[in-house]
């Protein structure tokens, strides 16, 4: 039995320093050799020339302005290396176009080394440079293309994104609802028709991903709810077109009573003053919540008066909601940084940054697949933009955060020569009633 314990006990001792090394090591920082690198690399996806680049900029400027706060605080802790990181944002302009998406983002990731994506705009753009992300299996945070088909698409892996911006349908549905619940009934009202009249829409829709997810979120979304009505125009046009008034000819010839464009800022500023100005379609037009920037208020003028514009986020109105204060000092920081306020678009970039700072560190390591699994555990306090249940979180089947959302009406203030929103829609958050135009002209009864 002595002999016994001659050798066992070594053995044990030997077991309890391993097992206690072991849990040293699981607590430590990397190990020795392996330095942390200067930065953790942020690889922005946003469309910096083009068409598109006003509403790139603004994203820019906005993580911009997310990466300078983050590092005040001295950066990210990554428990692997035993230290904060200071982030460096690196830029992907793709230039509004698919070729250019593709570009940027096998640069950002093969030259670049970026850890994360953040950003991504244009539904179409984003389908054809998501693919590269794929294959080097990118955690890629997409905060500006909005079709659903970019987390649900089946030809590649999509596990490692993460949709935080609301889809077509969930906006689509939403301004539907809208227009059903308040515009149809006033129209009724005002021109003595049927309470049971359906409403006279018509869809001008960008061609690709985008414009056709919203044609068909608003086709599911009548369906859906049994909504009074009925679409009695689709007109499609090229991205980056400027002269609308042969559609909108075409447009009005079918007598709408209301016009729902599918459009960038870029697109929906003469689509609107050409169709108030030059074809005289005297009606409500509708705007996705990619408008509600700074720059289109400017750019429509006068002409925009009494249209309305679905949104999460505005740079001129702040809903009473928990995140309200915060949203007024990113604002507020953004001013006084860039000399204008910041868009729908900036907003949901700058908490893309936040996002993928608080991965980081759940992960506690700069490793892509660990990344990915704290971007799919993750629930964090909603940011400076409003979300379903008070929480960001990617836990649903197709990775998509949830909004809460808000329709605006505009109206036009001569004393600064632009219009300003005023939330109409839904009850607990609006600030005024839903107005028709004194100029308005509806369709046949």
């Amino acid at each position: 039995m002595r002999n016994a314990w001659k050798i066992l006990l070594p053995l044990m001792l030997l077991a309890l320093i391993a097992g206690c090394a072991q849990k040293a090591e699981e607590g430590a920082p990397k190990a020795a050799g392996a330095e942390a690198p200067e930065a953790i690399r942020i690889g922005l996806v946003a469309p910096l020339t083009g068409p598109a680049s006003t509403t790139g900029n603004d994203m820019l400027e906005a993580a911009e302005l997310a990466v300078e706060e983050i590092n005040a605080q001295g950066g990210v802790y990554v428990k692997e290396y035993g230290k904060k990181i200071p982030l460096k944002l690196y830029k992907g302009d793709t230039e509004t176009s698919t070729q250019g998406g593709v570009k940027a983002v096998t640069k950002l990731i093969t030259e670049d080394k970026v850890h994360v994506l953040v950003g991504g705009f244009s539904s179409s753009i984003t389908y054809a440079d998501q693919v590269v992300a794929a294959e080097h299996k990118m955690p890629f945070i997409i905060t500006g293309a909005s079709s659903p088909v970019i987390t649900r698409r089946t030809d590649i892996d999509t596990s490692t994104f993460f949709h935080h911006c609301p889809t077509t349908e969930d906006y689509s549905e939403a301004t539907m609802l809208f227009v059903d619940q308040v515009i149809r009934p006033a129209i009724n009202a005002k021109f003595g028709f049927s309470e049971d009249r359906p409403l006279r829409l018509a869809m001008v829709y960008q061609e690709g991903k985008y414009g056709e997810g919203v044609l068909e979120g608003v086709k599911k979304a009548i369906e859906k709810h049994g909504l009074k009505i009925t679409i009695v125009a689709e007109e499609k046009f090229k991205r980056g077109e400027s002269d609308f008034r042969t559609i909108l000819t075409a447009v009005k010839a079918a007598k709408p009573d209301v016009v729902y464009p599918a459009t960038f800022l870029n697109e929906q500023v003469p689509l609107v003053t050409q169709g108030r100005r030059d074809v005289g379609l005297n009606t409500i037009y509708l705007a996705v919540e990619a408008t509600d920037d700074p720059d289109y208020y400017r750019d429509v003028g006068e002409w925009g008066d009494y249209s309305i514009q679905e949104s999460r986020f505005s740079p001129y109105t702040t809903p009473p909601t928990p995140v309200g204060e915060r949203a007024q000092r990113f604002k507020e920081n953004f001013y006084k940084k860039y000399g204008d306020y910041p868009s729908m678009m900036g907003a949901s970039t700058y908490e893309g940054i936040y996002i993928a700072a608080k991965a980081i560190e759940m992960a506690g390591s700069l490793d892509k697949a660990k990344i990915v699994e704290a971007l799919n555990q993750l629930e964090m306090e909603e940011i400076v933009e409003p979300m379903k249940g008070g929480k960001i979180s990617f836990k649903n089947q197709y990775h998509e955060s949830k909004f809460e959302l808000y329709m605006q009406q505009l109206r036009y203030d001569p004393n600064i020569g632009e219009p300003r929103p005023v939330i109409v829609w839904p009850d607990n958050l609006k600030e005024a009633d839903f107005e028709l135009p004194p100029w308005y002209e509806p369709g046949p009864p």
